[in-house]
């Protein structure tokens, strides 16, 4: 009897795999971005003050930064794909959860919910990115998934906004459960399995390797004060524009929309220019913008539209380009042993240190009797301070580990992956 010939593995395009990696980040990032321009909304309809609703911002981020912590000990032992899978359909369910909240507690609930699940998930997607895509193009493959930011701004929110004029603040959510299905099933047919690391050390010494490690707690620190700059802005940057700049809640559906746009054509092209540069002088020139835009926009009374859309755009495109040679270095800076265990410890501080910063923005910032958002351009000062602080601690990475800010050599035909 003639036994059957083996079956041909199916090969699928490096950039195919970062195509679906994006969307499943699309969907986590449009999870986070789409509370910032609800929140006028959000207060109004359940009463609650600013500072109520930075709990409802920060609540994603601390339950995604203890989980994260969490998933350090065991991520490196599991196939990437298959854990990602799970998480990812324990996000959809939670925010699917978060659409039929009924009050503020019960939204807060799911908002821990969907951190808890989204936030794991969202580091074995980066994690994912230097397993498959070789160093000399981890940039490019950086900047692809990181247009998930601007494809969320472009189409996502511009879309939740819309419904949640038309259909109340529901919409989005439900909107965002629903794609959750058909990401899913293209992750399930198009991500290649990647088996645990064949290291079988203690999950405690594991996790104390990762902790301790001389460049992994560099870079820890730095995307602390990467993430801290941004998330101290963010969460007040639409019911500012609706309270200060005269901005109506219709239009802010043009703030997202522009500067997706924007981001969407910067993000690619900074993702190559961190190829083929120092990834440390790319994030420095791109820093000096930050900060102008930050002091500028945190400081904005009555102003007419064409200008508060070029400021925000602005702001947009700055802080999305600092997280692709950003993340590019530090992914650069790990071993591969260790970068499930690794980015999932990231994902904890990423988003530990968002929450921090959501909460401190929420105590700096007061509502006038006039309905006025105060305190604002305090916010300013903390963001500058973590710009520049950034620009320290990557210099300090840089001089650890030298050829995680590199430029590397982008041209040739992207690798093929096996998958299963």
């Amino acid at each position: 009897m003639i036994s059957p010939a083996p079956a041909r593995p199916r090969v699928v395009s490096e950039r195919t795999v970062l195509f679906t990696l994006a969307a499943v980040q699309f969907t986590h990032i449009m999870d986070f971005m789409i509370m910032m321009p609800l929140g006028a909304n959000l207060m109004r309809v359940f009463g609650i003050s600013p500072a109520q609703f930075s709990h409802l911002v920060a609540a994603y981020g601390l339950a995604a930064a203890v989980t994260g912590f969490l998933g350090g000990f065991f991520v490196d032992r599991l196939d990437r794909k298959k854990a990602l899978l799970v998480l990812y359909a324990g996000f959809g369910l939670a925010t699917l959860g978060c659409a039929f909240a009924p009050n503020y507690h019960w939204l807060l609930i799911a908002r821990l919910a969907a951190g808890a699940f989204g936030g794991v998930a969202g580091s074995l997607v980066l994690a994912t990115v230097g397993d498959v895509v070789p160093p000399a193009r981890r940039g490019y493959g950086m900047g692809m998934v990181m247009t998930a930011f601007p494809i969320a701004s472009v189409v996502g929110i511009p879309a939740g906004l819309f419904l949640a004029n038309v259909f109340e603040w529901h919409a989005p959510f439900v909107l965002l459960a629903a794609l959750c299905v058909p990401i899913w099933l293209v992750a399930a047919r198009f991500l290649p399995a990647m088996p645990p690391s064949p290291v079988r050390t203690h999950p405690g010494r594991q996790m104390w390797d990762i902790l301790t490690h001389r460049v992994h707690m560099r870079g820890f620190l730095l995307t602390a004060a990467l993430v801290f700059a941004g998330a101290s802005i963010v969460p007040f940057l639409s019911p500012s524009l609706v309270a200060n700049t005269g901005l109506s809640e219709s239009h802010l559906f043009y703030v997202y929309l522009c500067g997706g746009l924007a981001t969407l054509v910067t993000t690619p092209l900074i993702g190559r220019l961190s190829d083929r540069h120092d990834k440390f002088h790319v994030l420095a020139w791109i820093t000096i913008g930050s900060v102008v835009t930050v002091f500028l926009l945190t400081r904005l009374g009555v102003t007419p539209i064409a200008a508060t859309l070029t400021l925000t755009s602005l702001f947009f495109i700055t802080m999305a380009g600092r997280f692709t040679p950003t993340m590019a270095m530090i992914t650069n800076s790990v071993e591969t042993r260790y970068r499930g265990g690794f980015m999932s410890v990231n994902s904890a501080v990423q988003q530990a240190s968002s929450g921090i910063a959501n909460l401190l923005s929420g105590l700096l910032v007061t509502r006038a009797i006039s309905g006025r958002l105060v305190g604002y351009e305090r916010v300013s000062y903390l963001a500058i301070g973590a710009f520049l602080l950034t620009l320290l601690l990557a210099w300090w990475l840089r001089a650890a580990a030298p050829q995680a800010a590199k430029p590397g050599h982008p041209g040739g035909v992207a690798m093929a992956v096996v998958a299963d």
